[in-house]
């Protein structure tokens, strides 16, 4: 796969759901209250929970096939999270906006997703779902954006085709920070309660993101 070839899922390509299983999810958090909200938010699940559990710690530190990057629209990766992947995967900024480009014509929406090599053997690939449009945007109060970020990546990974296959053929495990908990000033339980409304939506009963 190259920079270039970035998949994406849209809502106009949502059918029904290909596989019954699901990725591993691991939730990853760095700071005590992501990683509680994070522990409530999987007590709720009642699909397929023995498949999400908590990191306390970096994401990096985690076995996984593909990380999820809390992007902007335009695939800079200056700040955060994204500044850590950037640094740990020389070049992942280019592949990303050049996907995004070649996609969607260099700005990437809310909900929806791309997913590039990170030239690593593991994690070899990132997901790139942004939770802002602007880089450093901080994001109100009643955002739905975490919920719409987790979705793009959830739904990547259910129709995502690559080179070397469908995504959900090449990743079994997904590592996830916080989304739109850094620079966005979302709170941990409201990132926490959507990304596991978006699970739900995605992997198994339907439930109100906010």
């Amino acid at each position: 796969m190259t920079a270039e070839s970035g998949t994406h899922t849209g809502r106009e390509d949502i059918g029904p759901p290909v596989s019954s299983r699901t990725p591993e999810l691991v939730l990853c958090a760095v700071d005590e209250p992501l990683a509680a909200a994070w522990t409530g938010a999987v007590s709720t699940l009642g699909t397929e929970v023995e498949m999400v559990r908590v990191h306390r710690g970096s994401v990096l530190d985690v076995v996984a096939q593909a990380v999820v990057s809390p992007a902007n629209s335009y695939g800079w990766m200056r700040g955060g999270i994204d500044a850590v992947y950037a640094r740990a995967f020389p070049g992942v900024e280019q592949s990303v906006r050049s996907a995004v480009l070649a996609s969607y014509g260099g700005e990437l929406p809310i909900g929806e997703s791309v997913v590039v090599p990170t030239g690593e053997a593991e994690p070899a690939w990132l997901i790139s779902a942004p939770t802002m449009r602007e880089p450093g945007e901080r994001l109100p109060a009643d955002t739905v954006h975490p919920y719409l970020a987790a979705r793009a990546v959830f739904l990547q990974w259910q129709h995502g085709v690559l080179e070397e296959g469908p995504v959900r053929e090449v990743v079994q495990t997904i590592a996830m920070p916080g989304l739109g908990t850094g620079v966005g000033g979302v709170a941990p339980a409201t990132c926490a309660r959507q990304v596991a409304a978006a699970w739900e939506e995605v992997f198994g009963r339907r439930r109100d993101p906010r």
